[in-house]
């Protein structure tokens, strides 16, 4: 189990929220729109109906990996220890970041911005300080705070 409730989920990974700006989000869309990072994200919105008010706001940013999908960079590769995120479809991202905070099956991710990303199987071995490449799965969640 990844989360127990939005509300636990919320308040365990609040400091690890992005700083950005949703947009108004279309009538009917489970989307959110939110620039942060030099990057426009579709998040799933976990906040519920009409809850985002347009503008600047702070958002967690929540992934799911899949099997292999996240592994440590290894030490030879330190020359490519630099933030890298690409949107990928609609609503996933692939890229490179320092791990903030690691736990079995939870990490969070500097990568032009915090991430939150979790698998339902154990992570690999992931030290903080240390770098790593993943790719989730859609769609991106986003829980407005």
């Amino acid at each position: 189990m990844l989360e127990s409730s939005e509300e636990e989920f919320t308040a365990r990974f609040r400091a690890f929220a992005a700083d950005g700006e949703l947009y108004p989000q279309p009538e009917g869309s489970p989307l959110l729109e939110f620039a942060a990072g030099g990057r426009v994200l579709y998040l799933f919105d976990r906040s519920g109906p009409y809850a985002a008010v347009p503008g600047p706001a702070r958002v967690l940013v929540h992934g799911i990996l899949g099997p292999g999908q996240i592994a440590p960079l290894p030490a030879e590769a330190a020359g490519e220890r630099r933030e890298a995120l690409t949107v990928v479809g609609v609503s996933a991202v692939e890229g490179r970041g320092e791990v903030l905070a690691s736990s079995a099956q939870i990490c969070v991710v500097r990568a032009r911005l915090p991430l939150v990303l979790a698998s339902f199987s154990p992570l690999p071995p992931l030290q903080v300080g240390g770098w790593v490449t993943f790719q989730t799965l859609p769609p991106l969640h986003g829980f407005v705070l």
